[in-house]
């Protein structure tokens, strides 16, 4: 790894754990708060939010289709933009229609900010060498909900809901726009690029559908557990304080799983690295299941380094299997039923704990297991070198 791809991986782990912190990561802390003082119950928040991640979805493919034509360096500053004038107006709110307006501002900001706008643009800058760069990536930003949940609790605390979105405003125009600017290089002949520009056509194959599927399944599990885990872990008989060990467990068991994921799991095809990260889950809600609540760290474990590797398996299984060209709008394609499925995840299965309690880790095994099938229908193709050379 040269030292030019060191400092972009840099950058963009710094924006993307900046981006991640002061959007997904926000309402967890600010849900309660800005519903007391708007006077409307939380569900609001939350539906506002999970709108915002719809509109994430319906835009990924066109981001991505940008992102192949010019890269990642004017999409990520302009998302910088967007998410700043939707934390600012979200600072601003005190009804229903302003919260909605801000939620779409960060909807559009969170579609061309988080990680599939951030691997498209590697994928235009390193082609098929990009898979070290999106791990890179994610190593830094895994750390999102551990730097952004405490900063976002202290400023509540300190200079209450409302200037603390304005602070992350702050720093996206002032840390996150000039890293992304600065550091991401220009694609050169990109105003030719777009002037020559005809719409792709990507068949929505066999191959496009089981990846789709399998992170559609996957990424319901990732939005549940964000939403619930502590509630669920209580519910499998651990205490409060033994629920909250176990989430702050998650955060390492991530990163962890995705410096093995660059180490060892890197020789292999990232099939093997997706099908592995989605029995983790499944394992660590059986373990649970025979011990009891005392077992939640061990869950958490568990669900936190198949979480992880499989954020990076989402950029470098459709990297690896289509090859760069027109990746990033493939990447968004793909993403799309995800993004959705996880929008919904903290709705059905707030509902389904009510009657299921923590019986709710079999329907997420199963989902996990789903997934698992469908990459496992998957077969990794030939070097395309070798295929070349085959065609002569």
């Amino acid at each position: 790894m040269n030292r030019s791809q060191f400092s972009i991986i840099v950058a963009l782990g710094t924006t993307q754990t900046l981006a991640w912190a002061s959007s997904y990561y926000l309402p967890a802390i600010l849900a309660d708060p800005i519903a007391r003082d708007l006077g409307v119950s939380p569900n609001w928040i939350f539906a506002a939010f999970s709108a915002s991640l719809v509109i994430s979805a319906m835009l990924g493919p066109r981001i991505g289709r940008q992102i192949d034509l010019v890269g990642g360096r004017s999409v990520l500053s302009i998302s910088n933009v967007t998410l700043a004038a939707g934390l600012a107006l979200l600072g601003l709110t005190y009804s229903i229609p302003v919260l909605l307006t801000a939620w779409l501002l960060l909807g559009i900001g969170m579609g061309a900010g988080l990680y599939d706008a951030a691997f498209g643009a590697l994928g235009r800058i390193y082609g098929d060498k990009a898979r070290r760069s999106i791990t890179g990536i994610t190593l830094i930003a895994g750390f999102a909900s551990t730097v952004g949940w405490p900063l976002t609790a202290w400023g509540l605390e300190t200079i209450g809901w409302r200037n603390t979105c304005f602070a992350w405003a702050a720093a996206h125009i002032l840390i996150g726009l000039p890293i992304n600017w600065l550091m991401l290089p220009p694609v050169a002949g990109a105003k030719a690029a777009i002037a020559a520009a005809i719409k792709p056509h990507i068949p929505i194959d066999r191959t496009m559908i089981l990846l789709a599927f399998a992170f559609a399944a996957a990424w319901t599990v990732t939005g549940a557990m964000a939403a619930h885990l502590p509630r669920i872990l209580e519910s499998a008989g651990a205490t409060s304080l033994q629920a909250v060990a176990a989430g702050a467990l998650m955060g390492p068991a991530q990163v962890a799983a995705r410096i093995f994921e660059a180490g060892f799991l890197s020789r292999y095809h990232p099939l093997v690295s997706g099908r592995l990260a989605c029995l983790t889950h499944p394992i660590g809600a059986a373990i649970l299941g025979l011990a009891g609540g005392g077992a939640a760290s061990v869950f958490a474990v568990f669900y936190g380094a198949g979480n992880g590797i499989l954020t990076i398996a989402r950029g470098t299984m459709p990297l690896a299997i289509f090859g760069p060209q027109n990746y990033a709008y493939r990447l968004g394609i793909i993403g799309a039923p995800a993004r959705i499925a996880q929008a919904g995840a903290p709705l059905a299965f707030s509902l389904l704990i009510d009657v299921m309690g923590s019986r709710i880790l079999i329907v997420s095994s199963a989902l996990s297991l789903a997934a698992l099938l469908a990459l496992c229908l998957l077969r990794a193709p030939p070097p395309r070198s070798a295929t070349k050379e085959e065609d002569a």
